[in-house]
């Protein structure tokens, strides 16, 4: 009974992440149609190029590094107990680098493969929100370089520190979020905001006296079904961020069986049933705010049901559902506030809100769990500090500006240096896809004179 028990564990586990996986992939179609339609039609292929080759480039760095990291890092960068980067069976990092044989076809592990895939999902994610902002004017290869970075080792590092059962933040700072209001989403808004500071904004989008000119999405259909697959995929998202497991039933003290339960990536408890109803109260509370405090403009009311669910994202494994509700609707309200503010005040050119949806949202929605849930654990384990808002502000700190901005910043400077971040300027006006599309017509024209040379 006990084996069989075991196995069907495993079997169910495996199936578990693998449909999460499969799920969370709709976030990064929904990211390209996104894109897509939020420019102009002369960078239409330009722009969904960017997107997708970031899936071989952060996929084949994480499998060399990436993951590796994560196992290695949990207790800080040599500065607090544990081993750090010293390869050492104790931190499990030799266990997960690209020469275990868990990476791999290996009938005693069916499970480090299909998490790790979870995990380069998130990775994915990551890198998608930076490139949003950026499109219509930088260089493919400098976006390149900077998914890589984020995607295979700044945000890495902060899951290692925060979204870690044993990361040192949630040990010594209660850190909480569940759901990764701050550990991605923060992240990379930090870092398109560090990027884009430098990247500077499009041509024409700001009059001569500073005055902003809105560059309407070219097709809101595709918007839309973009954000609609984001939603989806996010729903994925958040039950792959749960670790389905079988513990002892008991009844009176005494065990009777076992039974399925889950807990959070902190081995806390939590039920689906819960994370879903959450969910959706927070995508509805973003909707709502999003509708009323744009007036009903469909980019921003769309946009708002994504930042109300990353508002809410980081207690929504504890929060009660109106509460979900509510931080939602604050998450947007804050965010475009801000979005419009900075815009007007600092001229930058967030071409989709990422920075505002994303990182905004996201820090605050870190912030407002350490005080919705202060005093909760943190952990199971004993000794590790509870969740409070002094700890989770701190963590919002270290994810949005330590780890998003000041790497996005660092590396954006070095590749402005060089010449690599932006296309020149005659390529902006006629568009990044200006040799792919005189390819087409040169390929019409040679098809033009062999129709004449048949007749």
């Amino acid at each position: 009974m006990g084996d069989q028990l075991s196995a069907l564990t495993t079997v169910f586990t495996e199936f578990y992440y693998w449909v999460t996986v499969v799920l969370m992939f709709l976030i990064h179609i929904g990211f390209c149609m996104y894109e897509v339609g939020a420019s102009r039609r002369r960078n239409h292929l330009h722009t969904l190029m960017k997107n997708t080759m970031l899936i071989p480039l952060v996929t084949i760095t994480f499998f060399f590094f990436g993951w590796w990291i994560y196992w290695a890092l949990p207790n800080g960068p040599w500065i607090f107990e544990g081993k750090g980067l010293i390869l050492d069976g104790a931190t499990g990092a030799t266990q997960f680098g690209p020469a275990s044989e868990k990476m791999g076809t290996n009938l005693g592990d069916r499970l480090t493969g299909v998490f790790w895939a979870a995990f380069l999902l998130f990775s994915w994610t990551v890198a998608s929100i930076v490139s949003g902002s950026l499109i219509e004017r930088v260089r493919s290869g400098a976006f390149w370089i900077i998914a890589v970075m984020i995607g295979s080792v700044t945000w890495i590092i902060d899951a290692a520190w925060g979204w870690h059962f044993d990361g040192w933040m949630v040990k010594l700072l209660g850190y909480h979020d569940a759901y990764a209001s701050g550990v991605i989403h923060a992240i990379g808004g930090g870092t398109a905001l560090g990027v884009l500071i430098v990247l500077g904004p499009r041509l024409g989008r700001f009059a001569a006296d500073g005055t902003p000119r809105e560059f309407v999405p070219h097709n809101p259909w595709l918007v839309t079904i973009g954000l609609f697959l984001i939603y989806t995929g996010f729903w994925g998202f958040y039950a792959a961020c749960n670790v389905p497991i079988i513990s002892p039933a008991t009844i009176a003290g005494q065990i009777t069986g076992e039974t399925w339960t889950a807990t959070t990536i902190y081995l806390t408890p939590t039920t689906l049933s819960a994370i879903t109803v959450n969910f959706i109260m927070s995508l509805s509370g973003g909707l709502l705010v999003g509708y009323l405090v744009s007036k009903g403009n469909p980019f921003w009311t769309y946009s708002g049901g994504l930042a109300g669910i990353i508002a809410a994202s980081a207690g929504n494994d504890l929060y009660h559902p109106i509460q979900a509700l509510i931080i939602g609707g604050i998450g947007i309200y804050v965010a475009y506030k801000l979005h419009f503010w900075v815009e007007r005040r600092f001229k930058i050119d967030d071409a989709v809100g990422a920075v505002a949806v994303h990182g905004y949202a996201g820090f605050l929605g870190v912030v407002i769990a350490g005080f919705m849930l202060w005093g909760y654990p943190s952990s199971p384990f004993e000794g590790y500090a509870a969740i409070n808002p002094l700890g989770n502000f701190i963590g919002a700190i270290i994810m949005f500006f330590v780890l998003g901005f000041v790497p996005g910043y660092v590396l954006a400077k070095i590749l402005n240096s060089f010449g690599l971040l932006r296309v020149p300027r005659q390529v902006e006006l006629m568009g990044l896809d200006f040799r792919t599309l005189h390819e087409e017509e040169q390929a019409r024209q040679d098809v033009r004179e062999a129709e004449k040379a048949f007749a």
